[in-house]
C-alpha cells in the first residue's frame, strides 16, 4: 500500500487497514481520524500518539487481539481479523522443542492468571525459548508495571505492521 492509497481510503477501508495492525478500536479511529497523513513518517507518528492517550481498557482490547504466544489453536482463531499484517510473527515457535512450548504454555496460563491478560512480546525474530525466558523474567511484576510493558510491546508490534503494509505497497 502506498500513503496515498491509505489517505484515499473510505473510512470503512481505513478502519480494516488500522484494524490490521492494532485491535484497540479507539485507537484505530484515531488513526483513521488523524489521516490524510504526510508521509510514512508522520503515520508512525501518529500511531505512537494516538497509543499515549489510551486507557487501561484501550490497552486490554488490543492485547486480547493476539493469541497466546506458542498456542496454535489460539493463533488461528486471532490470527483472523490480524492476517494480513502479522503473518510469521511467531514463526520460530513452530521450531521449538515439545519441552519449551510445555513451559512456554504454563508460563501463559500462569502470566494471564496473574495479570488478567495474556504474555504480550513482540515475537518477530525471537525464538521459543527467548520469549520464554522473557516470560519468566516478567512474571514477578506487579499489574502496573506489566501493563506498561505489554503497551510497549504491543507498540512495537502495530509499528512493524504499519512498516509491513508500505512495504507490501
Amino acid at each position: 500500500m502506498t500513503l496515498t492509497d491509505l489517505n484515499n481510503q473510505t473510512a470503512e477501508q481505513a478502519n480494516h487497514t488500522f484494524i490490521q495492525c492494532c485491535t484497540s478500536s479507539t485507537w484505530v479511529k484515531a488513526m483513521v481520524a488523524a489521516r490524510p497523513f504526510s508521509d510514512e513518517i508522520a503515520v508512525a507518528k501518529q500511531a505512537d500518539l494516538a497509543w499515549q492517550e489510551l486507557e487501561e481498557a484501550d490497552y486490554l482490547e488490543a492485547f486480547e487481539g493476539h493469541p497466546k504466544i506458542g498456542d496454535v489453536s489460539s493463533l488461528r482463531a486471532k490470527y483472523a481479523n490480524t492476517k494480513e499484517l502479522a503473518g510469521n510473527e511467531q514463526g520460530l515457535v513452530k521450531e521449538a522443542n515439545d519441552d519449551v512450548l510445555e513451559v512456554l504454555s504454563l508460563g501463559n496460563s500462569d502470566y494471564q492468571e496473574k495479570f488478567g491478560f495474556i504474555f504480550i512480546v513482540c515475537a518477530t525474530g525471537k525464538s521459543a525459548q527467548e520469549m520464554s525466558d522473557l516470560l519468566q523474567a516478567r512474571l514477578p511484576n506487579n499489574k502496573a508495571q506489566e501493563l506498561i510493558n505489554a503497551a510497549e510491546e504491543q507498540r512495537k508490534i502495530f509499528q512493524l505492521r504499519i512498516n509491513k503494509a508500505f512495504a507490501a505497497g
